[in-house]
């Protein structure tokens, strides 16, 4: 009670109040995700990565009926671009004559995967494909189960299970980040990390991962450039657009949502007539700054209308780019990037705005965008630069890089 009092008086009743309850919830939060929450433990053990696997030392001849192919996943997610993207390949493979078995990889005890309500959410989310694949639950006291030519793993908890398919079966990577880079350095980091050294041959968004995954780790494996679907994102707004977008998305660290909303402050305070839209997230239980049109996780078929009536896309990636930047484009929406690495090797286009990671800095870049005496014309010749690129360009390279490491040894 002595205690009690001196932090009282010290602190004040809310303060003290603020910092128990804080550490109460750090304690006993049933909500938080601890370590190992992405990989079954008793997966973990299995896997002896440094005993080398010639996974791919054998070549399949290309059956009438295509190959079988499991590819292990997390649950999809209404608004997980990532899972759109994978499920959008496994329609390539579908529509490339092979049976795809999807096998929902999910370690958490809680929320319970129901195969039913995946299925119930893709149909009527339209960044979904309809595919014909069956979807199973991984277990990991079974494994993957059934005759398998070829397995993918999806994310680095997947590649585990992928590991200990006893089965001779063709081992893929659908690499889409660099995932360590999700977490701090401790257990996640390292099992992340080990992933990229099972023998797995990797097909990565980009070349700047693929090559990052290749020169670090020895990885074997190829890349696909980014396309854009111009039947969902196309150029309508031929006036002048003076709103800017920032994809805000908080439980994503590497899409940097604080810092963008400091650099929004800085353009609000400078020009306050500019309206800045929020999508990604619901903000509203967020602290923003500033006034903001909150348009939460849209759908996808909705978003087109969004970037047209915008000049800027603010889109912050701290890990690999996303498939972002050239839908906005295709919108005549111009994209402003942190400039790295990481965005320049994946697509560097001579009409993204490159930036440093300076808040005023960002902010002025936005204004001079906006003020474009010649932004109109601009709009639309920006639309045009992505309007020749399509999503049947990087299929096609995914199934030449998928055929070319099942039929010959590796």
């Amino acid at each position: 009670m002595s205690h009690i009092v001196d932090r009282v008086k010290n602190e004040g009743l809310k303060s003290m109040a603020f910092s128990s309850l804080r550490e109460l919830a750090t304690k006993y939060n049933p909500f938080r995700q601890g370590p190992l929450a992405f990989v079954y433990a008793e997966d973990a053990a299995a896997v002896d990565w440094t005993v080398p696997q010639r996974f791919n030392d054998f070549k399949l001849e290309l059956k009438p009926q295509g190959f079988d192919v499991a590819w292990v996943i997390s649950p999809p997610g209404r608004t997980s671009g990532g899972h759109q993207n994978a499920f959008r390949f496994m329609k390539v493979l579908e529509d490339a004559g092979h049976r795809v078995t999807i096998f929902l990889y999910s370690p958490a005890k809680l929320p319970i995967v129901s195969v039913e309500s995946v299925r119930n959410m893709m149909s009527v989310t339209t960044a979904y494909p309809d595919l014909k694949a069956e979807i199973l639950v991984y277990e990991p006291s079974s494994g993957i189960l059934g005759n398998y030519d070829a397995i993918f793993a999806s994310d680095w908890g997947t590649a585990y299970a992928s590991f200990r398919y006893a089965k001779p079966a063709k081992r893929f990577y659908f690499t889409q980040d660099f995932e360590p880079w999700f977490f701090s350095r401790g257990s996640d980091y390292v099992l992340a990390e080990n992933t990229y050294r099972f023998g797995f041959h990797g097909i990565s968004a980009g070349r700047w991962l693929a090559r990052k995954l290749t020169n670090e780790f020895n990885m074997p494996g190829g890349s696909y450039d980014y396309g854009v679907d111009s039947e969902k994102y196309n150029f309508q707004n031929t006036e002048k657009r003076t709103e800017v977008v920032f994809y805000a998305r908080p439980p994503t660290p590497r899409r940097a949502t604080e810092f963008g909303l400091i650099a929004l402050s800085e353009l609000n305070r400078i020009r306050p007539d500019i309206v800045i839209n929020l999508v990604g997230w619901d903000m509203s239980s967020f602290d923003v700054p500033f006034p903001y049109v909150n348009n939460t996780a849209l759908d996808i078929s909705q978003l087109n209308s969004l970037y047209n009536r915008c000049s800027v896309a603010l889109v912050l990636s701290l890990t690999n780019l996303s498939l972002l930047p050239m839908e906005v484009m295709a919108s005549g929406a111009v994209p402003m990037i942190n400039d790295a690495d990481n965005t320049r090797d994946v697509f560097d286009s001579p009409h993204i705005e490159y930036v440093p990671l300076s808040p005023r800095a960002i902010a002025e870049r936005i204004i001079s965008v906006v003020n474009n005496p010649d932004a109109i014309a601009y709009s639309k010749t920006i639309a045009e630069s992505v309007a020749a690129t399509h999503w049947s360009d990087p299929a096609e390279s995914f199934i030449d890089e998928f055929l070319s490491v099942m039929t010959a040894r590796r």
